[in-house]
Parts: structure tokens; sequence; C-alpha cells
């Protein structure tokens, strides 16, 4: 077999540690449940993330309750399950400084352990009903609180480039939770061949019997990196200047002002069930249309 799907994780809080999965449903905003939820400010409601609040990594949010609940750990701290309110007061919220709509406000309980794990004025929110949101980039799709897009797939076999570069000079490696992939594709046969797949979708094996699923992603841009991955996912610390330090030495993107890039962001086309162990079917950018890592002529 090719390549296939080696891990799957969604993000239930945008910043806090994720929950890993054999099997997941994917809807129009990607993996289920991934980014549903958003720790904001309490009083302008501009978004929280470890670019600001590194510890948010420590923050172990779990989905219970088929979906009804949320339990919120950390070390430190008695644990809280919030009851997902659906319906609750509505409070806007922002990325990046971009209003981007009305959020539920989750109540005090919650607001009052993120603000004091977090050591600030904190509210949690949710995705609302029929939130609409648009994505950008080739295929642009609909995203929940994820940065800009559905799904962030990253290969193993980047990893382990990254990971040679690293140690060549040297350092210690990193491992694949730095970069917080919703999917980790392995058998890829070189680097960053995420970066190519104009199209994935997937093919699993159900009673003995190969399965096509009904799941199609497709290619939005690759995905520039900030300063998340010198966060310990473990520890909730800065732990840097690995692994941005090597992955500026050949992975600068000049049309996205010189920022680095690994992996590749995704739409979802259609939804479905993905699987560890799926096989993954590619359709390549050089299969005619154009290489996204070449800039629009």
């Amino acid at each position: 077999m090719g390549m296939t799907v080696r891990e799957l994780t969604y993000y239930p809080v945008k910043g806090c540690a994720g929950t890993g999965v054999e099997s997941v449903r994917v809807g129009a905003t990607g993996l289920e449940h991934d980014r549903a939820f958003m720790v904001v400010d309490a009083v302008d409601g501009g978004f929280r993330s470890q670019r600001k609040l590194p510890a948010m990594a420590a923050v172990r949010p779990r989905i219970v309750d088929g979906g009804r609940a949320l339990r919120l750990s950390a070390d430190g701290v008695e644990s809280l399950v919030v009851a997902v309110d659906p319906e609750g007061e509505r409070r806007p919220v922002s990325l990046f400084d971009q209003p981007v709509g009305q959020a539920v406000d989750q109540g005090a309980d919650a607001a009052e352990w993120f603000s004091e794990v977090l050591g600030e004025k904190l509210r949690l929110v949710r995705v609302p009903d029929g939130f609409d949101r648009d994505g950008w980039g080739d295929t642009a799709g609909k995203v929940a609180f994820a940065d800009a897009h559905a799904v962030l797939a990253v290969s193993r076999a980047s990893l382990d480039g990254l990971n040679r570069r690293i140690e060549a000079a040297g350092r210690e490696p990193v491992p694949m939770d730095r970069f917080r992939a919703n999917i980790v594709l392995d058998g890829c046969a070189r680097p960053h061949d995420e970066d190519l797949m104009r199209r994935m979708r997937f093919a699993g094996t159900e009673a003995g019997a190969r399965v096509d699923r009904t799941v199609e992603l497709a290619h939005s841009v690759r995905a520039m990196r900030c300063a998340v991955p010198l966060v310990d996912q473990r520890t909730g610390l800065r732990a840097g200047p690995e692994p941005v330090r090597t992955l500026a030495t050949y992975r600068r993107e000049p049309v996205y002002d010189n920022k680095v890039s690994f992996g590749a962001k995704a739409a979802v086309v259609r939804g479905g069930t993905l699987a560890v162990g799926d096989e993954v079917l590619a359709e390549w950018y050089e299969d005619g249309a154009p290489d996204p890592r070449r800039p629009a002529s």
C-alpha cells in the first residue's frame, strides 16, 4: 500500500490540546468538533492562542457525554465539566482583528476556569448553529474557528526530513505535535509531497472489503507557520528556536511575506468518515495544474 492515514486529531478548543482518534466524521468545516470552541478576551472578544498564551497547549479539553459536554483539565487545577450551551448569550468575536460574527458564550464557570488557568479575563465561546465563514486559497471551503482553513495535513516524510536537518545542526528533533495537524500522512515518497496534492480521497477496509470513502479534500494553501511550533505541546512552555530556525533555511515563502511553511491546508469538498489506516488516493498538481509552490505569474 502507498500513502495512508497515520494519525487523526481534532482540537475541541482552538489553541488547546488535541484529541487523537481512530476514526472521525468529517463535515464542511473539517473534523467533527475541531475548533468548535474558542477562548476570547472577556472585553473585546479577540481570540487567544498559543501565540500569546503558550500555556494553552497544556489545557486538555475533551468532548464527553456524546458531545453534550466539554471536560476541561490542566495540571494544578480541578477539572471542570461544562454543559455545552448551543443557545446561550451571543458575543461578537474576532480572529486576527477581523470580526467573524457572533459566538455562543459558554457561561461563567468556563470563563472563571480559563481565566484562572491562563491569567487573563477570558470567556469560552462556541460556534453557533448556522455559522457561515469562508476560508481562502486554491479551494476556499468553509471553516469554524480554525485560523482560515478546514483541515491541516502533514506527512511523516516532511517531519523526518526536517528532523534530519535539525539533528545535522546538533540540535534535538521535534515531535509531530508541534505542528498540530489534523491528518498525519504515512508513506509519502518525498518530504512535502502534501504540498502537491491537489485532491485527496480515501479508501478503507470494512469487514475485509475495500470501501471508497466519500471524504474528499482539496488543496487550499501551504501552511504558513508562526511561533506556535516553538511551544512544547506537553508543558505549554516555549522551547524554541527549533523547528522554526531550521525551517527558515529552506522553507521561506517569498509570496507570503517570507514566512516559513510546513504542511498543507485543505478544504472539505465532500464529507464522510475517515479512519486511521485509510489509503490516501491523491490527484497531483504535476498532472497539469499549477504547482502551488510557485507564485502566480
